[in-house]
């Protein structure tokens, strides 16, 4: 719950602890990502757009219980599925064209 702020230096104090602990978990979330790659047959594997609206249907769900908005939470949520998306699909690229041991 956001705690109540009485000036704007203040906001934006909070906003950058926010933003330092999102960045980390953003790396996180990369690491599984990229550990995600080797598990995966093929970039439709990869893809996984069934996957995408599951997950899409558990932060709006989370967002609901949370009280976040949850049109802005699915905007988030998209447009961080379609970057990690990308950098899976080099990685899988990657392991792909390795040779197999």
């Amino acid at each position: 719950m956001a705690v109540t702020c009485s000036n704007l230096e203040q906001v934006r104090e909070n906003i950058d602890r926010l933003d330092r602990q999102i960045v980390a978990l953003l790396a996180e979330r990369g690491g599984f990502v990229s550990q995600a790659a080797r598990f995966k047959k093929d970039s439709d594997g990869v893809k996984a757009p069934q996957r995408v609206e599951q997950v899409i249907t558990k932060v709006r769900d989370l967002s609901h219980a949370l009280g976040a908005n949850a049109d802005v939470t699915e905007q988030v949520y998209r447009a961080m599925i379609a970057a990690f998306i990308q950098q899976e699909l080099a990685e899988h690229a990657v392991l792909s064209s390795e040779p197999q041991a």
